[in-house]
């Protein structure tokens, strides 16, 4: 038993050290001022689920055949064992936090779907609705801004006054921005790497993972109003539901990037050498990528390899 605790530790230590390598180096590319917001926001999904997903780990013995030439990395070992010595406490306190996670996740889901349900009514299913380019979109009475709902089949949710808040123009841009939510199952996305947060809630990268993000999903929609010539009117509908007197509210999480978004939205949009730098950022970070899948398969092969 001590063994075999102390292999999984040794596992996931070199499955989390790989991912934390590529996590700096999804910072430092995504930190620099040229590329879309758009091929920042992708890096941040593959950064946020290789985390999440340890393909590195599933691969070992499939590929170790071909890696004999691999060797342990001993600081991992050491860890492995330390782990396997204290497991009682280590594993009772990441239950612990686990559990917590969870069950913040779960309260969360739970508190947005009865706002949806109450929005809607009793009977959620005449809630009058209509289609924007092949999405179902859904009114209700609310005072919440406008949001995608759904995880599996998304809609945009809109409250029912914002038609007499906002003029058509900027309707089409704040639909737009929530379009390309629907459409990327962004909703998706994102509960999966909280269902992946609340097992690895020790480690402050994933957290870093997750904001980052947040932050490109919100931006990269943004990207495809621009794209359509609604930036402008983009930043007025903003303007008006950020109005904290106003009788709409944007959501927390379209809010809390606002100064992030109006700020990219009204600066110049480059394309030719937008289209070179994301190319370049893409190119640079599937290398990193694949080094540290790869270094994972490497690192846990061999422990396997030595068990033959």
């Amino acid at each position: 038993m001590h063994e075999h605790i102390a292999r999984i530790a040794y596992h996931i230590t070199v499955h989390l050290l790989n991912a934390s390598m590529v996590c700096v180096a999804a910072l430092l590319l995504t930190s620099i001022g040229r590329g879309s917001a758009t091929a920042k926001y992708w890096i941040w999904v593959a950064t946020s689920l290789n985390f999440v997903l340890p393909l590195g780990a599933i691969l070992d013995k499939s590929l170790s055949a071909y890696l004999s030439w691999a060797r342990p990395f001993s600081p991992a070992g050491d860890v492995g064992l330390i782990v396997a010595q204290n497991a009682p406490a280590v594993v009772t306190t990441w239950l612990v936090g686990a559990f917590l996670m969870f069950t913040l996740l779960s309260m969360r889901l739970r508190a947005e779907h009865r706002i949806v349900q109450s929005a809607y009514g009793t009977d959620a299913s005449r809630a009058r609705s209509a289609l924007f380019r092949g999405v179902p979109v859904r009114f209700a009475r609310t005072s919440q801004g406008p949001a995608v709902d759904g995880i599996l089949r998304p809609h945009i949710f809109l409250p029912k006054a914002i038609a007499d808040l906002l003029n058509e123009r900027e309707l089409d841009a704040v639909l737009i921005h929530e379009l390309t939510h629907a459409r990327r199952r962004d909703n998706l996305i994102r509960l999966i790497y909280e269902l992946g947060l609340c097992a690895l809630w020790f480690n402050p990268l994933v957290w870093i993972a997750g904001s980052r993000m947040a932050l490109y999903r919100e931006l990269s929609c943004d990207e495809y109003v621009i794209q359509n010539a609604r930036g402008g009117d983009l930043v007025s509908a903003l303007g008006k539901l950020a109005n904290p007197d106003g009788p709409l509210l944007l959501r927390a999480s379209a809010s809390s990037f606002l100064s992030h978004r109006v700020a990219r939205l009204v600066a110049p949009q480059p394309q030719r050498t937008g289209l070179a730098a994301s190319a370049l950022l893409t190119v640079v970070f599937s290398a990193v990528l694949l080094a540290g899948v790869f270094g994972t398969v490497a690192r846990t092969a061999c422990c396997f390899l030595a068990r033959k």
